[in-house]
């Protein structure tokens, strides 16, 4: 199976590409991108000589346009569809219907993949999206099990890719309206989930507030360490209750279900973490290609490897198993 990396930075593509990633995924640092920090991203030069670099090694990049234009501002989304095919990209990742039209029509010839920001989650939409726009992958969403992923490539020729390790989303991608709520950005036009510009801490009676556009998404004693305020993350109340609502704000990691997702067909397995080292993302990668690779030789898979590199050294295998059901 393919392992589609994260690069959030040249330095981070370089390292990936070492590592043994077969595709680099990652973005302009723009708007156009659901990953869109300061400090994070490629200028169109350091794209064009970062794909140079991975095609000179063997290795993929695949463009993230996966924000939803806003009316009036199309051109900024179409001019990063165009750019993406004279970098060279080996395929434009896209959520939104309009864009992937424009892109179907303006450019056939590159390859169209359906991020999970479309949050596709069933076989009829799947090949919808393949019929009308002619996209050849969809990244499935964080919120199906393996025999429904199975099921799903039961009935479509489209390849599946699936996030197998990093940040876990609780809500359905691209259907997340907290944070809009919360700071009056929109993580799918704005680019950015939790925007640091709405990001506080604050001190009260000896507890430190994690707070993101005034509301208090976390709190935490003196020696305890205060997560960033990601609002599908955070404590809620209700009645006499406190807690997280699905998972703990831990980390995804299904490495040990790979035998079993190659099995449901899937083709790609996705890593998350654009915003995190170059060094994160070189040990991610090495250690699933070290499991991919001997899955592929009829060996056993290494175990525990990436343990040290969870959020909060803590994990779970999220909706893959739904262990809340």
């Amino acid at each position: 199976m393919e392992i589609v990396c994260p690069a959030g930075t040249p330095a981070s593509l370089r390292a990936a590409v070492k590592a043994g990633a077969h595709t680099i995924y990652c973005g302009f640092n723009d708007e156009t991108n659901a990953r869109n920090f300061p400090g994070l991203n490629f200028d169109r030069s350091e794209m064009r000589d970062g794909i140079a670099f991975a095609h000179a090694q063997g290795s993929k990049v695949l463009i993230a346009i996966n924000t939803f234009p806003r009316a009036g501002d199309e051109a900024l989304w179409h001019r990063a569809v165009a750019d993406a095919e004279t970098c060279g990209a080996d395929a434009v990742i896209l959520a939104d219907p309009g864009l992937l039209a424009y892109a179907a029509r303006h450019h056939p010839d590159l390859r169209r993949h359906l991020s999970v920001q479309a949050a596709a989650a069933n076989a009829d939409i799947i090949n919808y999206y393949a019929d009308v726009f002619d996209v050849k992958r969809v990244v499935l969403p964080r919120v199906l099990s393996v025999p429904e992923i199975a099921a799903i490539n039961a009935e479509t020729e489209v390849e599946t890719e699936v996030f197998v390790f990093g940040g876990l989303c609780v809500m359905a991608e691209g259907r997340c309206s907290l944070s809009s709520y919360a700071t009056g950005l929109s993580p799918n036009m704005n680019g950015v989930c939790s925007p640091a510009s709405h990001v506080e801490y604050l001190e009260d009676k000896g507890a430190l507030d994690a707070r993101l556009g005034g509301f208090t998404i976390h709190r935490v004693g003196p020696s305890e360490p205060a997560p960033y305020p990601t609002l599908c993350k955070g404590c809620f109340g209700a009645g006499d209750k406190t807690g997280h609502l699905f998972e703990d704000p831990v980390s995804l990691n299904a490495e040990q279900l790979i035998p079993q997702l190659q099995k449901a067909g899937v083709t790609a397995l996705k890593i998350e973490g654009r915003q995190r080292s170059r060094s994160y993302v070189a040990q991610v990668v090495r250690n699933f290609r070290n499991a991919v690779d001997a899955l592929d030789a009829g060996m056993p898979m290494p175990e525990g490897m990436l343990a040290k590199l969870s959020e909060g050294q803590a994990m779970t295998t999220g909706a893959y198993k739904k262990t809340w059901r």
